[in-house]
């Protein structure tokens, strides 16, 4: 079954009955909505039962209405302007506990990403960066966070690390012009899908350096221009972008990595504490009565 429910609706609009073109109307006007609306209160919006939703969502080939709910999710998901975005984002939280309600969407993608996440796919870029002297790791506007933290303790590890957080395109060809077929690229992008990174993955993969892409999916933009994709849940639709699942996938990256670098971490991380001590970088917790 095709994700483009647009067309499907326009196809087959002349099947319609009244309480179908009802149906087919908001979801075409009003898809950023529909998209995140049960059966009931898709019903309810336009006036029919909540069964019709559901045989609409059937006669249309869906296996059911959450079918075509996760069809119509999909299409808008890199669809929504920031303030579509703040409007689904009130609509979904209200009457509800804003804490309970973000958390427990979290906790869910974490689940969702221990099931998807490919161990073969995992295994192969850890490989990949354990085996390179240079690692490459794109990451703009929301995913620049992720960029950066994957980059500060891959620094650790490794004496060639270039994090490249820059949106603008130019910028970021700048940095990655000099990439070589023994490299290896990490970009991270979900949706809205950066363009920049996309395109720099796409350059650097035709370059013959190994793209490693953390992204929502191997059909992605970024999946399908990556060697290796470590999938992670990310689409909660709000203003902010839910990347609780991308951060605890690039945790297991850094533990997988450190792993394998124990001796070297050892030695690092033993000069390290004694630079931390004498120039008192970190403060210290009194133990016993507090004194």
């Amino acid at each position: 079954m095709s994700s483009d429910i647009l067309s499907i609706l326009q196809n087959n609009a002349h099947t319609f009955s009244k309480g179908q073109r009802l149906i087919a109307k908001y979801i075409t006007e009003s898809y950023d909505k529909a998209a995140f609306m049960t059966a009931s209160k898709l019903g309810k919006k336009v006036g029919v039962s909540e069964s019709t939703v559901v045989r609409f969502a059937v006669e249309l080939g869906y296996d059911g209405y959450p079918s075509m709910q996760k069809a119509i999710q999909e299409m808008v998901l890199n669809r929504l302007t920031s303030v579509q975005r703040i409007e689904v984002a009130n609509d979904r939280m209200e009457g509800q506990d804003v804490v309970s309600t973000v958390l427990q969407a979290d906790a869910e993608k974490l689940r969702q990403t221990v099931d998807m996440l490919d161990r073969e796919e995992f295994r192969k870029a850890v490989q990949a960066i354990l085996d390179t002297d240079r690692v490459y790791i794109l990451g703009v506007r929301s995913a620049a966070p992720l960029a950066q933290f994957l980059g500060y303790y891959l620094n650790y590890m490794s004496p060639n690390i270039h994090t490249v957080t820059t949106s603008g395109e130019g910028e970021m060809f700048e940095k990655i012009v000099a990439i070589k077929p023994e490299d290896v690229v990490v970009a991270i992008s979900f949706p809205r899908y950066s363009s920049a990174t996309v395109k720099a993955a796409q350059y650097c993969r035709s370059a013959g350096a190994t793209v490693i892409g953390l992204t929502d999916g191997k059909d992605s933009p970024l999946g399908q221009n990556s060697d290796f994709v470590l999938e992670a849940k990310s689409d909660m639709v709000s203003l902010v972008d839910s990347l609780v699942a991308p951060m605890s996938v690039i945790n297991a990256l850094i533990v997988a990595i450190a792993a394998q670098r124990e001796q070297r971490l050892s030695r690092i991380f033993t000069s390290l504490e004694q630079i931390w001590d004498q120039y008192h970088v970190y403060e210290k917790q009194e133990g016993g009565n507090g004194l």
